[in-house]
């Protein structure tokens, strides 16, 4: 009797310990977000929004007290409905890293970088769907965000979630469409807003 006492026990604290590591990963994941490059560190940021949408909500409120993207906080009551948002969200799939997606995401950034623009449409009006073709892959469900001014992962996906002065909310619908299952992300300077990330989201993608 006093053995089995002993055992259960044990396992009890073996559970308490399993507990407190996952508890205490999540917390790290939110911990030290510039340890990343930028294009992973935003795909990462990405999934810890759509994975951990409540903890993302405090992450966006420690930021509007500590991060320097004041920026994205100019309209209160589009953080306040941000946050607001996270806390009533359910939890999604990660989004997979996918090359193509990655590789028409930098084709824009490189193109629309260096002469400062700003949208979705690239060399004689190229949309997001043509520049998937011309890189031998079609999706029937796509989407693109364009990030401009931040050089930080967190502070990309914050002003993206947050979405000030859009009244559709259309970047953080992208982000927490559960349709979506692949994005590629591409980050670089801009002549204007000095940094910039574009983020290519599609369903299931198709390769010729």
């Amino acid at each position: 009797m006093a053995r089995s006492l002993i055992a259960g026990a044990a396992g009890g604290l073996a559970c308490l310990l399993l507990l407190a590591s996952v508890a205490a990963a999540r917390e790290r994941a939110f911990d030290r977000p510039l340890d990343r490059p930028l294009d992973s560190g935003v795909l990462y940021e990405l999934n810890l929004a759509r994975t951990q949408p409540q903890a993302y909500a405090r992450a966006l409120q420690d930021a509007a007290r500590l991060s320097r993207a004041a920026g994205a906080y100019d309209d209160p009551a589009a953080y306040a409905e941000a946050v607001d948002f996270l806390m009533r969200q359910p939890a999604l799939p990660p989004l997979g890293a996918d090359s193509t997606l990655e590789d028409a995401a930098l084709s824009h950034a490189d193109y629309q970088g260096p002469q400062g623009g700003f949208g979705h449409e690239g060399p004689r009006g190229e949309s997001l769907g043509e520049r998937l073709r011309r890189h031998g892959a079609f999706a029937s469900l796509m989407a693109e965000d364009i990030s401009y001014g931040y050089a930080n992962p967190r502070e990309v996906v914050l002003q993206l979630i947050v979405d000030a002065g859009v009244p559709s909310r259309g970047h953080r619908a992208n982000i927490f469409n559960p349709a979506f299952r692949e994005a590629g992300v591409a980050c670089g300077p801009h002549r204007v807003y000095g940094a910039m990330c574009v983020v290519d989201f599609a369903g299931r993608l198709m390769r010729r």
